[in-house]
């Protein structure tokens, strides 16, 4: 039904019925019993052990409604936002294009989020209400549309210090193509200084806390050089960053097969799904390259089955992240994947996804 219905309203509606039916115990037991896979293929990063290498990408909910929903349904860490320092809606709509032929949706929802402020409290009533989550919390930082370039810094850095008490990790995202010259900030000086803003407000939460600081990733986007790619990558290990998240959307298309298709491929915005599976995943084998393995990376683009994601994995990732993938395949992908990768262990005889991460490189030397 989901299907035939405009994509940012099904968007709107699916997480309604997810966060209905988790929010009771009966219903979200069901939700388990369907959807969880008994089998852990634990990972040992950012401080955490995740029961398996799948998680939530950012996009999917931004205002931090599913919390319950996407433990129950059996992903291992889930990332809300992008949250931006102030409250905003976005760009007009239509904005979100759905293209079933090639798996494909085309966004420029433009960081629409109610802010860092109600966010906060959002998750600050999730908190007394249910507890501390059982699967780590990420937050995506983002910038406000009116907020200049040269105080993006205070931007994200008030994000962070705002939610600070309720995130596991922070993502830093200067890589959306839906606000206005935001890509403008993955150069070295302008990214240095958000990553140091960053940086002092986990520094100081800390130590108000008296609990260690949290893990802050740099995510990128697919449409630059590897020239580019190694500065940042660079430039977010020199600054004390814990990892990457490869890549954001692009802004390429594929080849239209029909009149329905070149309308769809013809919006502007970001594209995600399975065109950007192959580029993603290239991404991947590249910092791992840059970095000797040495650096994390969170590999997230077109994942629509457990071979997409082994070869994310194998190519260097050490987690993995969905969205489109929720849109075409149902919620039942996350244990689908899981099971794949169970499998793709034992065919190549390992034991642990440890021993799958950079695979494909070892064979290089």
């Amino acid at each position: 039904m989901l299907k035939f219905q405009d994509s940012e309203k099904a968007h709107h509606r699916s997480l309604f019925y997810l966060k209905k039916l988790s929010s009771f115990s009966v219903s979200r037991f069901a939700l388990s019993t369907l959807y969880q896979n008994k089998q852990d293929l634990p990972v040992e990063l950012f401080g955490h052990t995740f029961k398996h290498p799948f998680g939530l990408a950012a996009g999917m909910d931004k205002k931090a409604e599913g919390l319950l929903g996407w433990q129950a349904i059996g992903l291992s860490f889930a990332e809300i936002g992008g949250v931006t320092m102030l409250e905003q809606q976005g760009n007009p709509k239509p904005r979100m294009f759905r293209s079933d032929k090639h798996k494909a949706l085309i966004n420029r929802m433009g960081f629409n989020n109610p802010g860092s402020e109600k966010v906060s409290q959002t998750l600050d009533l999730h908190f007394k209400k249910y507890g501390t989550p059982k699967i780590p919390v990420w937050v995506n930082l983002g910038k406000s549309k009116l907020t200049d370039n040269s105080d993006a810094h205070i931007d994200y850095s008030t994000t962070m210090d705002r939610l600070w008490e309720y995130g596991d990790l922070f993502v830093i995202n200067v890589s959306s193509p839906n606000t206005p010259n935001l890509r403008d900030l993955q150069n070295q000086g302008d990214l240095s200084k958000i990553i140091a803003s960053c940086m002092a407000i986990n520094e100081k939460n800390s130590k108000t806390h008296l609990c260690p600081s949290k893990p802050i990733l740099v995510k990128v986007a697919p449409d630059m050089s590897l020239a580019q790619l190694e500065m940042i990558v660079k430039t977010a290990i020199d600054s004390g960053c814990s990892g990457i998240v490869a890549t954001n959307t692009t802004v390429s298309r594929v080849e239209p097969v029909n009149g329905k298709e070149a309308k769809t491929m013809a919006e502007t915005g970001g594209m995600s799904g399975l065109p950007l599976v192959d580029t993603s995943t290239e991404f991947i084998r590249m910092i791992y390259k840059i970095t000797d393995g040495k650096f994390p990376i969170v590999g997230v683009g077109g994942i629509m089955n457990a071979e997409h994601a082994w070869q994310k994995i194998t190519a260097g990732a050490s987690l993995l992240q969905g969205y489109s993938a929720f849109v075409f395949q149902g919620p039942s992908i996350s244990k689908d994947i899981v099971k794949g990768l169970a499998k793709k262990l034992r065919e190549h005889k390992l034991t642990s996804i440890k021993q799958a991460i950079g695979l494909d490189h070892r064979g290089d030397d």
